[in-house]
Parts: C-alpha cells; structure tokens; sequence
C-alpha cells in the first residue's frame, strides 16, 4: 500500500506536540525557538491534549505534567516544578524558558554563524534571557512584576500581545482556528526574539569596548572620576552598571557626556546623569534644580556657564554648546 505525500512528510521530519486550545506567550516563543534549532528546524506541529497522541511526538512543551531534557519533555505545569535559569536569576521558567536554557546558545550560535563556545555567544545568552525570555516566564507562572500597587498599566508587553490573539469570546472558535491563530501568535514572538537577539548582537555588545575604554580614561576628564565621556553615544548603562562592579575599587559614575553629532566639528554637546539602575528614572545624582527646565540666557545666568543651553526640568540631562561647556556642567553639578 502507498503511503500519502503527507504521511511521508510525517515521517520523514521531526514533530513538536503543545497543548491545543488557548495558547500562550510562552510556548508560542518555545515552538519558534525549537525552529530556530538544527534538530527542529523542518519540525511539523501537533497541538493536543491527548497523552496518546503527545506521547510519540519528538519533543513536547507546555504539555504533559514532565520535565525531563533527555526525553525532550519541557513542561513546568506539574506539582513540584522548580527549575529556574540559574547565573542569578530565579524565575521559575516556562516552556519558553525551559527551551531557551537547553537550545539558547545553540539557537545564537547558529543565528549569527558563531561557535556555541565564544564568550560572545555566552553574553548574548544571558542578555536576551534577562531582557525578553525572564518576563515571560516570570508572567506565565503568576509572578507580579512589583509588590504593591503599580503606578501604571502596561499591556504592550509581548505575552499581553499574544493572549488578545485569542479568538474572542464572542467569537466562532475551533480547533483550526486556534491553531491558525496560534501559528501567527508563534511567527509574532520569533519575530520579536530575532529583533532583540539583531539589536543585542549588533549595536549593544559593541558598545562594550567603547565604554570600556570611557571608564579607563574617565581620569583624564576629571579628577574625581565621576564623570565620563564618549566620543560616539551608544548604548552604554547596562554595559557600565556591570563593568563598574569589576573594578578594584569600583567605579561610581554620576554623568555621561557625549556630542549630539559627532561627525559635525561643531557640534553640541549633552550632560546625562547615571540612573541608579538601568530601568530606573531616579538618578545617582540630578543636575542642580535652579537648573532644571531653563534654557539658553537664563541657564547661562542661572549656572553661570557660557554656552550651557538646556536642562531637562527633571535634571537627567542638559547640554552645552561646547565640549569644555558640558564638563564645566558636570563639575559644577558634582559641587552642589
């Protein structure tokens, strides 16, 4: 008897099994990582709750009551489940960070034609956790991103997206439609992972060198090493809370400068201050509040510094006409 072109296709592939029904941020992202991964990159899609059906599939997430990596089973639903990411985080995962913790380094590496070893591959791997897989795991599992009240809603995160996805309560629904659904819901978050794994690989992990080198040479911008200056403005906060720490004894940067254009000779220049992390909106040390909302005239007269322009009227960041104008800002700023 012959076998049918799709029953040939089934064989001749690996498939991913996930529960059916109401999908998910987190295995939504699990299924486009494992796709991501040399062993499941042609991988078909079974979405069910049968254990029957599950049980021969290749590899299993969010389903089934098992976590075992050798039986490629990653669900985190079960009594008893602790697993968290570990390098200091303690999240317990989802499926999407039970698949990131086992293919993450594999899935970089073979994104960005690296070797799985390179410090490189490493960084980013505990980067993208950090910034995009932690708060998912940390949302499927009920984990409130703050004690007490918050201050503001936010339902622009990548699992709030994912969940209004969902046909609608008021809404035909069935199994072909959640599954088509929950494809776009799968191609969404892929694509979110492939941006932020671009912009990391690409403009954030460069930016390292460069304030690498800002912290080394802040003495030659002032005798209190509080202040540093870049050349080029990149991304640089997560880069200087980490390389600070390094330090014997460690560095306590308060304000960055950097030129607005710094391919124009001319060019104006900007104070910021260091927060007091890197989400944060409070600050090591502000500008001085006489400063704070003027501009031009009034804040040369105010600050008493030719050629300042401008102060943020809640004191994170200021600028100057000229370099030796900013760093007459930071000084007098680090008096008050």
């Amino acid at each position: 008897m012959s076998t049918s072109p799709v029953a040939k296709k089934m064989k001749s592939t690996k498939v991913i099994g996930t529960h059916s029904g109401t999908f998910h941020c987190d295995e939504a992202l699990a299924v486009f990582l494992l796709r991501l991964t040399d062993q499941f990159k042609d991988a078909d899609l079974v979405r069910t709750r049968d254990p029957t059906k599950l049980e021969p599939l290749d590899i299993v997430v969010d389903v089934g009551g098992v976590y075992d990596a050798e039986k490629e089973r990653y669900d985190h639903h079960q009594r008893g489940f602790t697993e968290v990411f570990g390098h200091g985080f303690s999240t317990k995962l989802s499926s999407a960070g039970l698949v990131y913790k086992h293919y993450g380094k594999h899935i970089i590496a073979r994104t960005l034609n690296l070797a799985e070893e390179e410090d490189k591959v490493h960084t980013l791997w505990l980067q993208l956790y950090s910034e995009l897989i932690e708060s998912i795991d940390a949302i499927d599992n009920g984990v409130n991103i703050a004690d007490g009240a918050l201050q503001y809603n936010q339902r622009t995160d990548l699992s709030s997206r994912v969940r209004r996805l969902n046909p609608r309560w008021n809404e035909p629904a069935s199994d072909d439609v959640y599954d088509a659904k929950f494809a776009v819901a799968s191609k969404m978050t892929g694509e979110e992972f492939l941006q932020q794994l671009d912009y990391f690989a690409n403009a954030w992990l460069p930016a390292r060198d460069i304030v690498a080198a800002a912290i080394e040479e802040r003495w030659d911008v002032d005798p209190s090493g509080e202040i540093i200056m870049f050349k080029q403005c990149g991304p640089w906060k997560d880069h200087l809370f980490s390389i600070e720490s390094t330090l014997q004894p460690p560095a306590h940067i308060l304000y960055v400068l950097y030129p607005e254009n710094p391919d124009k000779s001319d060019t104006k220049w900007r104070i910021q201050c260091v927060p007091k992390n890197s989400d944060s909106f409070e600050n090591r040390k502000s500008l001085p509040e006489a400063w704070r909302g003027v501009r031009d005239a009034d804040l040369e007269h105010v600050s008493g510094i030719p050629g300042a322009f401008f102060c943020h009227a809640s004191g994170f960041i200021g600028g100057a006409l000229t370099y030796s104008g900013v760093v007459a800002m930071a000084r007098a700023a680090l008096s008050q």
